[in-house]
């Protein structure tokens, strides 16, 4: 499955034809239906929105943008890419991931993390050194959120108030995907993850890590392919030594790091080339492969690198990315 990470604002993500000024395109749902809406056009398999309560620039909230995504679309799964739970009130995402699964038709997936940029948990007021141990704590909430409850302890009224509460109809299953590509985060979508998807990985440390993957879901108890595997690309279609240099321009921009930081884990180049890099994750185990386009116009260079993609993976051995 190839997906798409949905640009974080709609500057200059809609056509000029709209006549709308390059650059200072609205962020109105219309807007955003519409960008969702050619996203699919273009076979995206799975479409994904960023989580950040604080950040330089403006961007959207991820779970809004969701609920947009998953009225505007009918086919792609829809997904937080990663919502870091840390900052937020697991209850509360509980309750929200069950409505988005609803309100998708069962597309949702919940990927989750525990961030890294220490000013953000600053600005939110939580204690960044203990954010693995909120994480924890935060996945068990909503375990026990999604869990089933008797009829008698939601109809007794002499009762005690119960922590969970029935739905009806009953909840789809919201999956829960780890994000991270920290060995701690491998472990933790081994424990309790029905996905992981890293960041920051070569398909040369990919594969090794995946492999470790495995081995931990199994000594948890759990079947070893109990986890999808997928791994989060950024990328950018163009020639290449351009490409690369504004992909990397872009990324700095918006994660405020020097450009150097994304030398080894920036896929650039003609959508053939690129396409062939993404194929070496595939041949390393990833059955995901989530792209965040570096540049404005991410649904173009989205559908280039999609087509050129395919064409590559027609080519391969049956099986190897289903």
């Amino acid at each position: 499955m190839l997906g798409l990470i949905l640009p974080a604002t709609l500057q200059e993500e809609l056509p000029d034809t709209r006549g709308i000024t390059s650059g200072s395109t609205p962020c109105t749902a219309q807007n955003l239906i519409e960008l969702c809406q050619r996203a699919e056009a273009t076979g995206a398999d799975s479409l994904w929105a960023v989580d950040h309560l604080y950040w330089p620039h403006p961007i959207n909230e991820c779970l809004t943008t969701l609920a947009i995504a998953a009225a505007a679309t009918r086919h792609p799964t829809l997904g937080s890419c990663i919502l870091q739970l840390p900052l937020r009130n697991p209850a509360a995402v509980a309750k929200q991931a069950t409505a988005l699964q609803h309100l998708s038709g069962g597309r949702f997936v919940l990927g989750v993390g525990v961030g890294s940029h220490p000013e953000e948990y600053a600005r939110a007021g939580v204690e960044y050194h203990q954010r693995g141990l909120l994480m924890d704590q935060g996945i068990a909430t909503l375990h026990e959120a999604w869990a089933p409850v008797h009829d008698a302890a939601v109809d007794d009224a002499t009762s005690t108030p119960p922590t969970r509460y029935r739905q009806d109809p009953p909840s789809p299953r919201v999956p829960l995907w780890i994000g991270g590509s920290s060995p701690a985060a491998r472990r933790r979508a081994a424990a309790v993850g029905d996905g992981w998807a890293p960041l920051f990985l070569t398909p040369d440390d990919y594969r090794p890590a995946l492999r470790c993957l495995r081995q931990e879901t199994e000594e948890a108890g759990r079947d070893r392919d109990a986890v999808e595997p997928a791994i989060v690309i950024f990328a950018r279609v163009g020639p290449q030594a351009e490409a690369q240099a504004r992909g990397a321009a872009w990324l700095s921009d918006m994660y405020g790091v020097p450009p150097k930081a994304f030398e080894r884990h920036l896929v650039a180049g003609e959508p053939e080339a690129c396409a062939a890099a993404l194929a070496r994750y595939v041949e390393a185990g990833a059955r995901h492969i989530i792209i965040m386009v570096a540049a404005p116009g991410a649904v173009r260079h989205f559908g280039l690198l999609r087509s050129a993609f395919v064409a590559q993976t027609d080519a391969m051995p049956a099986g190897v990315f289903a």
